[in-house]
């Protein structure tokens, strides 16, 4: 594999498209065989794209993770944490990868980004909510992220296990912010 030349910025409502498009192209790649095929096939590029739209106009943050050569590959969203129970002040509500790009420093790098925005919006730590059967679950945890919570939501009438990675203290690099 070629080495990606990676950077993260800020989206723009011209990138609703792509974002809606690595959104569902990873949802119906992660969740096959765990949600139901009529909810991912439902999924639809416009839908997405508006939905984009409208959590870029939002309080939080929207990133993107570009490579030079194949454009946009990733996408992560951002703000408060909505469940103040767990004691953390910030959350990623979202974090995708194209599954094209799987295992080539997207992931990380978004989640670098992600945690240098919520410092400069002032968060000192960070919370996670992830499908409990996502491989990403592995990934949180190697990037030192703690199992703090576990919940049972409804997915489209389904119930859906979820479990909470925590960063008490939000890392940059390979450094922890001290709190």
């Amino acid at each position: 594999m070629d080495e990606l030349a990676l950077s993260v910025r800020q989206a723009r409502p011209v990138d609703a498209a792509e974002l809606a498009r690595i959104y569902i192209e990873s949802w119906q790649d992660t969740y096959a065989g765990v949600l139901s095929n009529a909810l991912l096939s439902a999924m639809s590029h416009k839908g997405q794209a508006a939905r984009w739209q409208q959590t870029m106009r939002g309080p939080g943050a929207v990133l993107i993770a570009e490579d030079a050569t194949a454009g946009p590959i990733g996408l992560a969203s951002l703000g408060p944490a909505r469940d103040k129970g767990l004691g953390l002040d910030g959350e990623i509500y979202t974090l995708y990868v194209d599954p094209a790009y799987m295992g080539r420093g997207a992931g990380k790098a978004l989640l670098q980004a992600s945690f240098s925005t919520l410092m400069t919006k002032k968060y000192r730590s960070c919370v996670i909510w992830s499908h409990a059967r996502n491989n990403a679950c592995y990934f949180y945890e190697a990037m030192g992220g703690k199992r703090v919570g576990a919940r049972l939501t409804r997915l489209v009438g389904e119930e859906t296990p979820e479990v909470a990675f925590g960063w008490k203290r939000l890392l940059v690099g390979d450094k922890v912010l001290k709190s």
